[in-house]
């Protein structure tokens, strides 16, 4: 299994400094891949949740491709009907490229509705949009002689039924963010079944999780995978795991964005999850 790390683009304590922290922290740290968030225009709806500076996704990963040599680098997810699909598609294929096919494009429909009106974008179309941009996205990268993009993998992101359709039809893997360990093990099964009605291979599984250590164990049937001990997060990835996860991103994010001026905090936490990782390789015959 692949582990990644959700780094946050935005708020208060980021800047370039600290974005370039994250990425060797990542990448020292043995993770896998280094992913971000995407918002384009910081409406009050984006702003409440994750305020300026917000670092633009593509701008933001094709820097942090020179500063890296190993680590993949992806979206958590994109904002489909954001962009134009052919400008996506050049962009995609421009940074796979020139980061040695290192790209993992995650897409999602988009939720802020007054970031939808500042870019003349319908909110109500947001679904058929990412459909339609997507078929022709595909389309794009088949002409291999004018875009070259090499085999970047499509994760489709939300936790709809809509979502898991979408992504049997244009993904290669789907990749919902943030639920119970219940709920997941109830969405594959009709991930299956709707790959069974499609008569479509089952994706890949590419789940991003909360990442927070608790002292003591987290209790109830409404805690979020990646939340408790060490011992309780370990035992999240190893169920994903065994439901057929390829892989799995940690997010340290929790909704605070007073957070981003104290990475340390998230950096110790990613820590103790890579030690215990780096003693399982060690311990593998």
């Amino acid at each position: 299994m692949q582990i990644g790390v959700n780094v946050p683009n935005f708020g208060p304590g980021t800047d370039p400094g600290v974005l370039r922290a994250w990425a060797q922290t990542v990448e020292g740290l043995g993770f896998d891949l280094l992913m971000v968030s995407d918002h384009v225009a910081i409406t009050p709806d984006v702003a409440e949740q994750y305020p300026a500076p917000f670092y633009e996704p593509f701008t933001t990963l094709s820097w942090l491709a020179g500063i890296t040599s190993r680590v993949r680098l992806g979206t958590t997810v994109l904002l489909m009907p954001y962009r134009h699909p052919l400008l996506l598609a050049r962009m995609a294929a421009n940074l796979n490229q020139l980061s040695g096919e290192r790209l993992v494009l995650g897409v999602g429909v988009g939720w802020a509705k007054q970031e939808f009106e500042a870019l003349g974008v319908r909110f109500d179309r947001r679904g058929r949009l990412t459909d339609e941009y997507l078929h022709a996205l595909k389309a794009a990268w088949a002409d291999e002689k004018d875009y070259r993009a090499g085999r970047i993998p499509i994760w489709i992101g939300g936790n709809s039924d809509a979502a898991l359709r979408r992504t049997v039809r244009l993904g290669d893997a789907w990749h919902p963010l943030s639920f119970t360990p219940g709920w997941f093990r109830a969405a594959v099964d009709r991930l299956r079944a709707i790959a069974e009605q499609e008569q479509r291979p089952m994706p890949a599984l590419a789940p991003r999780i909360k990442l927070w250590l608790t002292a003591t164990p987290v209790t109830g049937t409404d805690r979020l995978a990646g939340e408790g001990t060490l011992d309780q997060v370990l035992d999240d990835i190893a169920q994903l795991r065994a439901l057929g996860s390829g892989s799995v991103v940690l997010d340290p994010f929790h909704g605070d964005p007073e957070q981003t001026r104290r990475p340390e905090t998230w950096w110790q936490m990613l820590a103790a999850v890579a030690a215990h990782r780096e003693t399982d390789r060690k311990e593998i015959p």
